[in-house]
């Protein structure tokens, strides 16, 4: 990595994918990702991109649907939002429908690859989440998403003042 003190690098390019599905419709679901670390190490893994897909919400006259799906660095009781800082990507999909079922999509964050940061995360603990609900959909969602990111080992400072970050932010 370079022009990041203390951090070397360990590994080239990795791709992690994954899928989360609900269990039954509008309920919050959660799946953790082993990145299989090596803390004796201090061992982390940078992220550089995330891309993500979610199944369409539920078109139903007069009601609002959608669903979400977040990636985070520690576990979440919900979704989340970028606004929290454990949470490293969002995506929604809504549906806004009023009673004659006029209709518009907003999708947010779907891709977040840069070109301008050195990185998007960096994740000094074993895993990550995936975390998904739909709200007022009839059907269950799912989420499916790739992160690209690498291997590090950081100077021991550096180790221990994100693996206390990330734990302190659940």
């Amino acid at each position: 990595m370079n022009g990041v003190k203390g951090i070397t690098t360990t590994s080239s390019i990795i791709t992690i994918s994954g899928r989360v599905d609900e269990v039954a419709p509008n309920t919050f679901v959660t799946d953790t990702i082993s990145l299989a670390l090596n803390p004796l190490d201090r061992e982390a893994f940078v992220v550089y991109a995330v891309q993500s897909d979610i199944s369409p919400p539920d078109l139903i006259a007069g009601t609002n649907t959608g669903v979400t799906l977040t990636l985070s660095t520690t576990s979440r009781t919900s979704t989340g939002g970028l606004n929290d800082s454990n949470v490293f990507h969002q995506h929604i999909l809504q549906i806004r429908s009023d009673p004659v079922a006029s209709v518009s999509f907003s999708q947010s964050g779907p891709d977040s690859a840069s070109t301008a940061l050195p990185y998007l995360a960096i994740i000094a603990t074993d895993n990550f989440h995936a975390n998904l609900q739909g709200f007022n959909n009839g059907a269950v969602n799912q989420g499916q998403f790739k992160v690209y990111g690498q291997r590090v080992r950081l100077e021991a400072s550096q180790y221990a003042a994100l693996v206390q970050s990330e734990l302190l932010s659940i």
